[in-house]
């Protein structure tokens, strides 16, 4: 079966889907780890999946749930867990005739449906949202910004909690039990307010003063929405920048959720237009003529607060985990605003990150309405409160997982010692799940237990999570693989080069927190040749007799992407636009990690349809129009000959109907790209040889250059970095030596 098949049917990309099995150094050698890029809700929207509309039935020993892979045995009426071999009973009738859906061979995945009574008991409280406005918006950012919460705040489901928070200096809890005047509690924003100090200001019963159902204070969160004014003195030239203390409004925020005890599912959706300049999470001091941190800067130390900030948002992320709250970030703001800092908190909660120019973007807006979207029947469809929990059998060991995700620190026999990021554990706290959400999960062959070739090995993913409708459901996937020889061919026939790209993309990233990029670079670089020369085939010392076969010749040309992109190299980014990056690849699937990695260009031109054509500076002409997207953002590119064409109005004469056609179909095709992709990309339309076409320029393979000999008619890149071509000779040399 075709990988990406697999994938619709499991939600898995493996990047090896062939284990060795025999020796703790044979499974080292792959150099690519035994990982599993894992989308637990992947299959959401499909009918595929069984609705069991009961309990799960788990095995006694390792907490397996039944599946396809289980031996029954009728007349006794018990079942063998596959993972553990314990003998469970089975408490309902059984017979081959009358088998339950999780035992249907085709039904490697099914979900559980435990919805609550109705209406929902105490122990089960609505989703909560709290709204952090940051009162040092400009009034012309403000306006559209309250605009839209009015709006959503309409088409809230009327069960909903909603709370109000301001700040500026100060930070403002707006009452909204209905009285004839407003009444807000101040907290000063310079203090590190711990949960309990929190917890004492709001006195005995702050549920029902400051977080409220929707369809009870409507009025007046609408009014105190109504009424904010921008505190920004923007009007007259200033020498300081405008009070924050984001970190303190954060702080309280979650403080509120906690005393309300509130931990199955909400969110602080903060939104800002500049940097903290006070208090805990402080980015800059607020003297203009301090500089916000660079990379450099952050480098080499030399940030005055970032350190003992980011220490502070890890406090707050694990609070956040704690009490199950998603922490989103809407920026609109043209300069830097802390998001380096709020990256932990943000990306380990799930969060959304959103960094635009305006709260009037179309970037924002759609965002917004995707969040809150709603079903049929009026609820959110929005997930809360989710645990990932995995059970293998004995032969294989979990290391840990890359994502948007923590580790609850519970171990067992199944857990490696080897740590790959969130590690220690076999279940993993997610905050939010979505039908996107990728973990990209480690494992390592437990050699300790004799494998026989040809044997199967199983691993089950056991997701658990909470709908916007107050209903819980469970969703469990499992899957199989065989063991294979050391030197089998099913080794090499099993790999999957654009799993591997994208989990090497999370290990260098990893990597990236803790070390230059140069350092990561060589890392990258060391792994390549290790792989090439395991993998090539070829005569040693000879480079012209080098070979990849199809299914690993893809992979070096995604490593020669990923060592040229934002995520690595940071030289033109800031770390506000890193953090941003970095945050959505950890959290992306591998089609779309792989389309940030190595992004996709096609080529439009009176010959036919759209064809795709190679990543090179070759590729741009004046006579075709060039599609780029890069997931960030989408590149419309005219050659100079069809922007000429344009400008005469060629494409307004009926005359040429052909040519106006040429114009829409990349047009077309664009929105068709942004229309569900969050965050939603920017759209860049651009000529040959103008400004904006550095976007594309900068992701193409530089083939031609100032220094080549023969350019053939071809547009020049001006750079002194490797070529593909140069790059791949350089990875031949290396890797036939000795």
């Amino acid at each position: 079966m075709d990988l990406v098949e697999l994938e619709a049917v499991e939600g898995l990309r493996w990047t090896w889907n062939s284990w060795p099995a025999e020796g703790k150094k044979s499974s080292n050698s792959l150099v690519i780890p035994l990982s599993i890029m894992c989308t637990p809700l992947a299959l959401m929207q499909s009918s595929d999946v069984p609705l069991l509309p009961y309990d799960p039935l788990g095995c006694s020993r390792c907490g397996a749930v039944l599946n396809p892979y289980a031996r029954l045995d009728y007349q006794s009426r018990i079942w063998h867990c596959p993972f553990c071999s314990r003998r469970n009973p089975f408490p309902r009738p059984i017979a081959d005739t009358n088998l339950p859906a999780e035992l249907f061979p085709t039904y490697s995945t099914v979900e559980y449906s435990l919805l609550p009574p109705s209406p929902p008991p105490p122990a089960f409280p609505p989703p909560a949202f709290l709204f952090l406005l940051d009162l040092s918006t400009p009034d012309h950012q403000l306006l559209p910004l309250k605009n839209h919460l009015l709006h959503l705040l309409h088409h809230l489901p009327d069960h909903a909690l909603v709370s109000l928070l301001t700040f500026d200096s100060f930070v403002y809890l707006h009452r909204l039990r209905y009285s004839h005047f407003s009444s807000l509690l101040l907290f000063h924003g310079h203090r590190h307010l711990s949960s309990t100090q929190i917890r004492h200001f709001l006195g005995q019963s702050p549920k029902h003063s400051f977080l409220l159902p929707i369809s009870e204070c409507q009025f007046t969160i609408t009014s105190a929405i109504e009424e904010i004014r921008s505190t920004s003195t923007s009007a007259s030239p200033s020498q300081t920048r405008p009070p924050r203390c984001t970190g303190a409004a954060i702080s309280v925020a979650l403080g509120l959720l906690e005393s309300c005890q509130i931990s199955t599912g909400s969110r602080i959706m903060l939104f800002t237009s500049g940097p903290a300049t006070l208090g805990p999470g402080i980015v800059v001091d607020s003297d203009l003529r301090q500089p916000i941190r660079t990379h450099h800067h952050i480098f080499n130390a030399q940030a005055t607060h970032h350190a003992k900030s980011c220490a502070f948002y890890n406090q707050v992320s694990k609070r956040l985990s704690d009490a199950s709250v998603v922490l989103d970030l809407f920026a609109s703001s043209l300069d830097q605003l802390g998001a380096a800092e709020l990256r932990q908190p943000v990306e380990r909660s799930g969060g959304f990150m959103i960094l635009s120019d305006s709260f009037d973007s179309e970037q924002f807006k759609k965002c917004l309405r995707h969040i809150f979207k709603c079903d049929d029947h009026g609820h959110l469809e929005m997930n809360f409160d989710a645990t990932i929990e995995i059970v293998t059998t004995r032969d294989v060991k979990i290391s840990g997982a890359l994502g948007p995700c923590v580790s609850l620190q519970r171990k067992n026999g199944l857990v490696s010692e080897t740590e790959v990021g969130e590690g220690g554990t076999s279940v993993w706290k997610l905050n939010t799940v979505t039908n996107k959400t990728c973990i990209a999960f480690f494992f390592q062959v437990n050699y300790e237990h004799k494998i026989q070739p040809g044997s199967a090995f199983l691993i089950q993913f056991i997701t658990r999570y909470r709908q916007g409708n107050l209903g819980y459901r469970k969703r469990v996937t499992t899957a199989a693989r065989r063991w294979v020889a050391n030197h089998s061919a099913d080794i090499a026939a099993g790999f999957d080069q654009e799993a591997a790209a994208a989990v090497m993309a999370r290990l260098a990233i990893l990597r990236a927190e803790t070390c230059h990029a140069r350092d990561v670079i060589r890392w990258l670089d060391d792994t390549l040749i290790s792989f090439a020369s395991k993998f090539g085939d070829y005569v040693p010392e000879d480079a012209s007799s080098f070979r990849l076969s199809s299914n690993f010749s893809l992979y070096p040309q995604f490593m020669f992407h990923l060592r040229r992109s934002q995520f690595i190299d940071v030289c033109n980014t800031t770390p506000d636009e890193t953090a941003f990056f970095r945050l959505v690849l950890n959290r992306e699937g591998v089609v779309g990690s792989l389309i940030m990695i190595q992004p996709t260009l096609f080529q439009y031109s009176f010959d036919g349809p759209p064809v795709p054509v190679l990543l090179d500076i070759r590729s741009v002409s004046p006579d075709f129009i060039l599609l780029f997207d890069s997931f960030f953002y989408v590149v419309i590119h005219y050659g100079s000959k069809i922007a000429q064409w344009r400008k005469l109005g060629y494409d307004k004469d009926p005359n040429h109907e052909n040519f106006r056609k040429l114009l829409e179909a990349p047009e077309l095709d664009a929105e068709q790209l942004v229309a569900d992709r969050i965050p939603v990309p920017r759209i860049i339309r651009c000529d040959q040889h103008s400004s904006q076409a550095r976007f594309l320029l900068a992701k193409l393979n530089p083939s031609v250059t100032q220094n080549s000999t023969y350019t053939e008619g071809s547009d020049i890149i001006f750079t002194d970095d490797l070529s593909l071509e140069v790059f791949l000779d350089q990875l031949q040399v290396l890797a036939v030596q000795s």
